[in-house]
């Protein structure tokens, strides 16, 4: 087995070994992490777990045949045989339809970036967050909490065959807190951070326990077309399926509801959505991308308009642009979504609503048509009756159904209050608005 020293050091030896051999392109990266999950049930913590996780990824080319591999067995055995694998399947390959190389370095990266973030991660002080949490939730109306906790002190260190030597560190912690009022009643809040001062577990519980106080002796809701208010946590669910079809590849391959929608309109003019992984000392930010780029923003919607694609160095050479340093080095994608603050107050949203209903969450969105994007969700958690302007009553046993294009159409107004969300169902970090939106179909549920 390696030493930690002979891990590390591992990026720049395989490249150079790789090309020995005869590749054209090599990328390899080295994710080192070491992380601390705290799951928490019953208002009390159940399960707190501190471990490193190594892995190492490898891309190599040979020309348009292409292969990605991935090591977790640090053994000198394991790695020759993994590389020796890689280069003969990379050799028989069905090739791509286009050659890119990878981008040429050295390239200048914003410093800032290079070490994000700054959360402590002493056990204690976790522990004292989920206490926080708890104890909020409590507060607002919860009889008990469950959720979870994870904090992450991160390494990566990337290497190509463009002449790219790079690294960064970044720290993470992420919270999510369920709020039961009842078994029936509940409520949830989830948030990220990359520093410790933005970071606020008393209002993530606070959120999720008032939420499950709401929603005590839900009614059966009726089926219909209703104007909606979604809440972060669902908007951040819509956003975060948008990030993914913007991707060029999803594109390519046509599992996106964005073919040929460049410089259309895929969005009210009040949506605008930018990737920016150079926002310093949040939990998306990266100074470099998979191909070694250095990261940038990117306006994806201006006003409803779609701007652009997310891409790395192959997909642009096939839509004949330049990449977005997005890689993926196979799938381009989103590192850290911005939705643009509306101008109302999320009280003011509520009482432009004549009828309506409020989603604070949702999950299990499936599509019935990945290139139209007809799809539905689930309301989970709070779900509320809106009349006259203010909530009236929760709701229970309805489905969201829609279509991605209209929904962001109908869109109204955004609120000013934005949050950052990323959960189990929101994979990207969305920094996330609540969203008034029209004309949007409930129909039964069958869960």
């Amino acid at each position: 087995m390696l030493t930690s020293s002979e891990i590390r050091e591992l990026p720049r030896k395989l490249v150079r070994k790789i090309l020995r051999l005869g590749a054209s392109d090599v990328a390899v990266s080295l994710n080192i992490s070491n992380s601390t999950m705290i799951r928490f049930s019953n208002n009390d913590v159940t399960i707190s777990n501190s471990f490193e996780n190594v892995v190492l990824e490898i891309y190599l080319a040979f020309k348009e045949r292409r292969v990605t591999g991935t090591i977790t067995d640090f053994s000198q055995a394991s790695i020759e045989q993994t590389v020796e694998r890689l280069i003969s399947t990379a050799k028989t390959v069905q090739p791509s339809d286009v050659y890119a190389p990878l981008p040429k370095g050295p390239f200048k990266y914003d410093k800032r970036l290079l070490k994000i973030g700054k959360v402590a991660m002493e056990p204690d002080v976790l522990v004292d967050h989920v206490s926080a949490a708890v104890n909020s939730a409590l507060s607002a109306g919860a009889k008990r909490v469950a959720g979870s906790l994870r904090s992450m002190r991160g390494k990566s260190i990337l290497c190509t065959s463009g002449n790219v030597e790079a690294s960064s560190t970044k720290d993470t912690v992420a919270l999510s807190v369920r709020a039961f009022a009842a078994d029936n009643a509940t409520g949830q809040f989830a948030t990220v951070a990359a520093d410790s001062s933005e970071f606020r577990p008393e209002e993530v519980g606070s959120i999720a326990g008032e939420i499950a106080r709401m929603a005590l002796n839900p009614i059966e809701g009726e089926p219909g077309r209703y104007d909606a208010v979604l809440g972060p946590m669902t908007f951040a669910h819509i956003v975060d399926e948008f990030g993914s079809a913007t991707s060029a590849f999803n594109v390519d391959i046509g599992v996106s509801f964005l073919v040929d929608m460049l410089g259309k309109q895929v969005a009210s003019q009040k949506f605008t959505l930018i990737d920016d992984p150079t926002l310093y000392n949040t939990y998306g930010a990266e100074p470099f991308d998979d191909e070694g780029l250095p990261t940038r923003r990117n306006v994806i919607v201006e006003n409803g308009i779609l701007k652009t694609y997310l891409h790395n160095s192959t997909t642009a050479k096939r839509h004949g642009t330049t990449s977005t340093a997005n890689a993926g080095i196979i799938v381009p994608t989103p590192f850290n979504l911005v939705v643009g603050a509306g101008d109302k107050s999320f009280e003011k949203l509520i009482s432009d609503v004549d009828k309506g209903i409020y989603v604070t969450n949702d999950w299990y969105l499936r599509y019935s048509n990945y290139r139209e994007g007809d799809f539905s969700t689930v309301p989970r958690d709070g779900l509320f009756m809106i009349k006259n302007g203010s909530i009236e009553a929760p709701l229970k046993g309805l489905r969201l159904v829609g279509n991605m294009l209209k929904l962001l159409n109908s869109i109204v107004a955004l609120s000013t209050e934005r949050y950052w969300i990323e959960w189990w169902e929101v994979e990207t970090p969305v920094y996330a608005p609540w969203a008034f939106v029209t004309d949007v179909e409930f129909t039964k549920s069958t869960l």
